[in-house]
């Protein structure tokens, strides 16, 4: 037969608070209420404390906005570029995307916001400019949204050039004519 033995451990229970009591009598005469003076444990409330300032500290950090940072011209400072290196794209309404190269309006397409479309428009356009004049760092891209187009298409165009590492950009108003050539598309 096994003998097996058997562990006993004795914890004492830990006390949140007690109570102590003075159980000294100095004077024989007038009897006075006892005084009891108490004593809490105050631990979890420090743990709990450290608990919720880790949290809020965690919470501050990862809620952080990150913005893209839009770089403007100073006023005097004018560009002059050449229309072979531009790009001109239109943000109409119902993610519509509308573009054009150079001063051709009359060679307007229409594409999206996909991967497939407006991303490989730039990355064709740099891809073009490139080839032509040895830099696709030359490339501007004229962004101009419609009153329909949302915030949603503004920044989702702005990715769009961030993701194909443009650096050379102008947001601008649509002008008349190409309004006039919208509605007819």
């Amino acid at each position: 037969m096994e003998k097996t033995a058997a562990l006993h451990l004795s914890v004492k229970p830990k006390k949140m608070a007690e109570i102590q009591t003075n159980n000294s009598t100095k004077h024989t005469g007038v009897r006075r209420s006892k005084k009891l003076s108490t004593k809490v444990d105050l631990t979890p409330m420090v743990d709990l404390g450290f608990l919720l300032i880790t949290f809020f500290i965690f919470t501050s950090v990862v809620a952080k906005p990150t913005a893209m940072g839009i770089y403007i011209p100073d006023e005097g400072d004018s560009m002059t570029t050449g229309s072979s290196k531009t790009l001109n794209i239109i943000l109409a309404g119902d993610n519509e995307v509308y573009y054009y190269n150079g001063d051709d309006l009359n060679n307007m397409h229409a594409t999206n916001y996909s991967p497939d479309g407006l991303r490989a428009i730039i990355r064709s356009k740099k891809e073009q400019v490139a080839f032509k004049f040895g830099d696709g760092n030359e490339t501007v891209i004229l962004l101009k949204p419609t009153d329909d187009a949302s915030y949603n298409n503004i920044v989702d165009a702005f990715d769009e050039l961030t993701i194909n590492s443009i650096t050379r950009y102008v947001l601008m108003d649509v002008d008349e004519t190409e309004k006039s050539l919208l509605f007819k598309h």
